[in-house]
């Protein structure tokens, strides 16, 4: 199949990358000349502009983006997707954005006669590098099952969340719910330390106990519990502290459009704002534990 993907970066360009290796005909654009020489020296054909990539003889056309803004340029713009591609085409935005945009632009795209599903990821870049994601969809159930053999080269867990919008509250809301348990995570295993308790031992209990979550048991932000994990080689890689805050923004600003309250969400947000500003944005979001432990 002929693919259009917009969007190279740390996720998107491994994503296109497993295309290619499924046997997919990739036209690719994104802004870093480096991103778009790589691909093309993995195969891909590179196109000017979103513009060059929707007139490139596509069937599907693929977005990786970073926010909504970047969202609404790309297919609403002037010169933008909805402009130039032509009816029929299939169009899946994989960035994470508010669903009320992800509404938007399917609409738009449905009134120019292209099915447009909502389908951001889970897994960070390791999933993306090994194809391993999660693809939370939303759309119509003929365009998931369009859909789904394509997402398959690219993850492991694709679920069709329901209408238009609705991969982005599932990606929302599991997030906000993450963020929230990392930082329980961080206080109950920084006080039992402060208590005097060896951090591993702790974890153990805690993990065959009701306190147990895939914060406390995967990713435990305090080092040298759990091994491999960001906190385990100073909270290098993962999933950055900056996207953290990017994700409950999201849901805040979702809760406010639906008068829904997220109390604990609220004051996550605060700290991951709190812990940014002090310049830790770019280590992984675990090491929110930085906050609870004098010695760091």
């Amino acid at each position: 199949m002929h693919i259009g993907f917009l969007g190279l970066g740390n996720m998107g360009g491994p994503m296109a990358r497993n295309l290619l290796k499924a046997g997919h005909q990739l036209s690719v654009f994104d802004l870093s000349p480096a991103a778009l020489a790589s691909l093309v020296e993995a195969g891909a054909q590179q196109a000017a502009s979103p513009a060059a990539v929707a007139q490139a003889g596509v069937e599907v056309i693929i977005s990786m983006l970073p926010a909504a803004a970047h969202v609404r340029q790309v297919y609403l713009g002037e010169d933008g997707l909805l402009s130039r591609v032509p009816a029929n085409v299939l169009l899946i935005d994989c960035s994470t954005i508010d669903p009320m945009t992800a509404r938007e632009v399917a609409a738009a795209a449905a009134s120019k006669g292209n099915p447009m599903l909502d389908a951001p990821v889970s897994g960070g870049t390791g999933g993306a590098a090994a194809g391993t994601l999660t693809f939370m969809v939303g759309g119509k159930e003929a365009d998931f099952r369009q859909a789904e053999p394509i997402l398959a080269a690219m993850g492991k867990n694709i679920v069709h969340c329901g209408d238009s919008g609705n991969g982005q509250v599932a990606k929302v809301a599991n997030n906000l719910l993450l963020g929230i348990s990392m930082i329980g995570a961080a206080e109950a295993m920084s006080l039992g330390v402060a208590l005097g308790m060896d951090a591993k031992v702790l974890a153990g209990v805690i993990n065959s106990s009701s306190g147990r979550c895939w914060s406390s048991e995967i990713y435990n932000p305090f080092p040298e519990v759990v091994e491999n994990s960001p906190a385990s080689r100073g909270y290098s890689g993962g999933f950055g502290a900056d996207l953290m805050l990017k994700d409950l923004g999201l849901a805040s600003e979702a809760a406010k459009q639906t008068r829904q309250p997220i109390i604990l969400g609220a004051v996550a947000q605060q700290l991951y704002q709190a812990f940014s500003l002090q310049g830790n944005g770019a280590l992984d979001f675990s090491a929110i534990i930085k906050l609870y432990r004098q010695e760091h």
